[in-house]
This record gives C-alpha cells, sequence and structure tokens, in this order.
C-alpha cells in the first residue's frame, strides 16, 4: 500500500475514533424529542458497543471485587486463627497453672497430715534395674534419714529409702519384688502383702496371701495396714486389677497395679518409720512430764 493512502487511514480511523466517543456522549444527553437522524444512527450503532463494554465493566468490577472481599477474608482468617492459636495456648497455660496449684495443695495436705517430721525430696532420676529405684535429693539437708524410711507421694506409697548420704537419697521403689509392703482392702479389710513383679514393661505387683474366703473385688483399693509400723496407715498403695480362683488351695491369686505413676511422680515425702515416730512422741512426752531443776 502506497505510505500517502495509509496515512490517510491512519488519520480517518484516529478521527473517528476521537469523534465517534464525542457523538455517541452528545447524542446520549441530548433530549431524546430533539433527536435527529444521525443521532438515531449513532445511538443504534452505538447500542451494542454500550452494552458490551456495561457487561465487561461489571464483570471486571465484579472480578476485582471478589479479589479484594477473598483477600480481605483470607487477612481476617490468618488473623482469627492467630488469635485462636494464642488463647488455645493461654487456656493449656492455665491449665497447666490449674494442674500444679492443685498438685502443690495436695502436698501441702498431706505434709500437714504427715506432721512436722516429713522431709520433702524432688526425684531426679529413676532406675528400672531388676532392684528398681530412683534417685532423690532432699530440699534441706538432714543427717537423720535413715534405710528403711517410707516414701510417700499425694498419690500415695513410693517405696522406701534404700540408702541415704546426706541429702542424696536412693529409694526402693514399691514395685520392687524385694519390698513387702502390708496393705489391707479398704472396702472389706481383707489383708494381704504386695510386691512387685519385676516386669520390663508395666508397673504391677501381686498381692500375697489373700485367702480365698477373703472379700474382693476388681478396682478395689489397697491401702497400708499399719502392721510393723513402718509405714502409716490407710496410705494407698494399688489397685486390684485381675483376681484369679484356681479352685484348690489357701489363697487366691490377685494382681494389683501401684497408683503412683512412678515414670512421672517428682515431689515426695520422706518421714521416720511409724514405729520410730511414735518412739520419738513417746520420748517427747516423757520430756515434757519431767519437772526442771531449779
Amino acid at each position: 500500500m502506497n505510505p500517502s493512502l495509509r496515512r490517510a487511514r491512519d488519520t480517518v480511523v484516529v478521527v473517528l475514533l476521537l469523534v465517534l466517543p464525542f457523538f455517541v456522549l452528545r447524542t446520549n444527553v441530548r433530549d431524546p424529542k430533539k433527536l435527529n437522524g444521525l443521532d438515531r444512527l449513532v445511538l443504534r450503532v452505538s447500542a451494542p458497543l454500550q452494552y458490551l463494554g456495561a457487561m465487561v465493566g461489571r464483570g471486571i468490577s465484579s472480578i476485582v471485587g471478589s479479589y479484594v472481599y477473598l483477600v480481605d477474608v483470607k487477612q481476617e482468617s490468618e488473623k482469627l486463627h492467630h488469635e485462636t492459636a494464642q488463647l488455645r495456648e493461654q487456656v493449656r497455660r492455665l491449665e497447666g497453672l490449674d494442674a500444679e496449684n492443685r498438685r502443690l495443695r495436695r502436698l501441702l495436705g498431706l505434709k500437714e497430715q504427715l506432721g512436722p517430721e516429713a522431709l520433702t525430696a524432688q526425684v531426679i532420676a529413676r532406675d528400672t534395674t531388676e532392684i528398681r529405684v530412683a534417685r532423690l535429693t532432699l530440699d534441706r539437708p538432714s543427717l537423720d534419714v535413715r534405710a528403711g524410711w517410707p516414701v510417700i507421694s499425694d498419690e500415695g506409697v513410693v517405696g522406701v529409702v534404700f540408702r541415704a548420704e546426706g541429702e542424696s537419697l536412693e529409694a526402693q521403689l514399691a514395685i520392687d519384688p524385694q519390698l513387702a509392703i502390708d496393705v489391707v482392702d479398704a472396702r472389706t479389710g481383707a489383708r494381704g502383702i504386695t510386691r512387685g513383679t519385676a516386669e520390663s514393661d508395666r508397673y504391677a505387683c501381686k498381692v500375697e496371701y489373700m485367702r480365698r474366703s477373703d472379700e474382693v473385688a476388681v478396682g478395689d483399693l489397697l491401702v497400708t495396714s499399719g502392721v510393723g509400723e513402718r509405714f502409716p496407715k490407710n496410705v494407698p498403695v494399688a489397685k486390684i486389677t485381675q483376681i484369679k480362683n484356681r479352685g484348690f488351695g489357701e489363697f487366691q491369686e490377685v494382681e494389683a497395679e501401684p497408683v503412683v505413676n512412678f515414670s512421672q511422680v517428682e515431689d515426695v515425702f520422706v518421714m521416720p518409720q511409724a514405729s520410730e515416730q511414735t518412739a520419738r512422741a513417746a520420748a517427747r512426752e516423757k520430756a515434757s512430764e519431767t519437772p526442771k531443776k531449779k
């Protein structure tokens, strides 16, 4: 195509593109009663284009609006998710504080029951060898602690002192087969002796010398009897989990689960044996009755 003709064509197109919107706008704002033939022709030609432009505009507006809405929703969702996570963390922290508060109240109540001679200690290590022991450290040093002293937590009997060296102690746990604890059924008074079963995969004990005629049931709580004056009376030891009557013999086979979770116990009390406490109390009473020399 001749360059001059191309320039003329481009000029005409530009003029039409500039003039057409003017005529369309002029026609749309005029009074319909005053429209002439040219105005009606412009309206007829521009109507489809205006309709198409309006549809495109509404579509773009809808897309932009939806995008902005989704962005806002996403931001709000992320904000709510963050706030929910914070609230859950606060709830967990408060639940932990509440559980710790209840545990400390139980320990304080147990301390008042056991008396002033009970010493507090913390479990610092555990051993799961054949002779199951836990290593403790006293909260305050004491040279009075001796082997055989009961070790008790807010859950129940933990065991007895196996070795004492200053503030460091070793406790023989109630799941040790070598440790026998005289117990009674808290519901019926049936008497027996618990010993650990030495199983490596669970904490369990057997109840020996419980007569076949004794009334016991699964779920019954076994507590210290006080016989032998080693442990105070009525301290929880274990719950019965299984009973087997072989049909012969004087005693029934009873299995129990310790009430203390030895893998999680942290704070314990170490106290003189009941017989020693009785002797100390008698000595204090005798000393108080002795008249003072002038």
